[in-house]
C-alpha cells in the first residue's frame, strides 16, 4: 500500500450502508446510511460522497477494502458487487475484510487489556454467528474461532460483553442488547491498513462474500 494514498471501505454486511476514504485514524471520511433496505440503491451515492467531500477521485484511491463477511447475504452481494464494480473500472485491487475482524478491532479500542467480548449476530431464526475475542497487547485475539451456532446453544460467562444483534436473558431476566452489530467502514478500511497487505488481489473471479453457511433459497409451496 502506498502510505499517502487512502483507502476506499464499502461495509454492508446489516443494516449500516457506511462508506469511507480513510487516510489514517487522524484524517478519514465517512457516510453513514442506516437503512437496511436501501444498500443497492443507496451504496454508491455514498462512494460518490465519501470521495467528494475527502476531495479524492477514485484514481487517487490506493485500495479498495470490502466487508466480505459473514453477515446478511443480500447486503454482503450488494457490496461485493460494488467492489468489484468500482475495481474493474479503475484497475485498483480490492482487499475482503473479514466483518467479525474488522467489528473486533472497532470493539477492543473501547476496552481494557483482558477485557473478552462475544460477537453474535443472527442467521435467522434458530442459528446465529458467533465468536468470542480477549483483547490482549491492544489486538482482538480469537478465544473462539467463528462459528455458526444454534440460538438455543448460545452461553456467556458472567460479566462478559456481547456484541450484535440478538437478544437474551441474563440471569434476571433483564433484555439486553449491544447495538454494535456492523463495524464502521473506518474501521473496515484499517483492518485492511493493518492486516490485509497480503490480501490485496486484482483476481476478482473468486472473490466472493464469506457467508460462513450455505446460501439456501427458500421455494414457496403453493396450494
Amino acid at each position: 500500500m502506498t502510505e499517502n494514498k487512502p483507502i476506499l471501505s464499502i461495509e454492508t454486511s446489516e443494516s449500516l450502508c457506511s462508506t469511507a476514504v480513510y487516510f489514517s485514524d487522524a484524517k478519514y471520511f465517512q457516510s453513514i446510511i442506516k437503512d437496511k433496505l436501501s444498500h443497492a440503491e443507496k451504496l454508491m451515492d455514498s462512494v460518490d460522497y465519501s470521495l467528494k467531500i475527502s476531495g479524492m477521485d477514485i484514481g487517487e484511491v490506493d485500495t479498495i477494502a470490502v466487508s466480505a463477511g459473514p453477515g446478511s447475504f443480500t447486503g454482503l452481494r450488494i457490496g461485493m458487487s460494488a467492489a468489484k464494480g468500482l475495481a474493474l473500472g479503475s484497475g485498483l485491487p480490492i482487499i475482503a475484510v473479514p466483518t467479525f475482524e474488522a467489528m473486533a478491532l472497532q470493539i477492543s479500542e473501547t476496552l481494557q487489556e483482558g477485557s473478552e467480548f462475544i460477537i453474535a449476530n443472527k442467521v435467522n431464526s434458530e442459528e446465529i454467528y458467533y465468536a468470542c475475542f480477549k483483547v490482549i497487547a491492544n489486538k482482538a485475539i480469537f478465544v473462539d474461532e467463528l462459528k455458526v451456532i444454534k440460538k438455543s446453544d448460545f452461553q456467556t460467562k458472567s460479566g462478559t460483553l456481547v456484541f450484535g444483534n440478538i437478544f437474551w436473558g441474563d440471569s434476571t431476566g433483564k433484555k439486553i442488547n449491544w447495538n454494535v452489530t456492523a463495524p464502521d467502514a473506518v474501521y473496515v478500511a484499517k483492518w485492511a491498513k493493518i492486516f490485509g497487505q497480503e490480501l490485496a488481489t486484482r483476481d476478482f473471479d473468486y472473490l466472493e462474500p464469506d457467508y460462513h453457511k450455505n446460501f439456501v433459497i427458500k421455494v414457496q409451496k403453493h396450494a
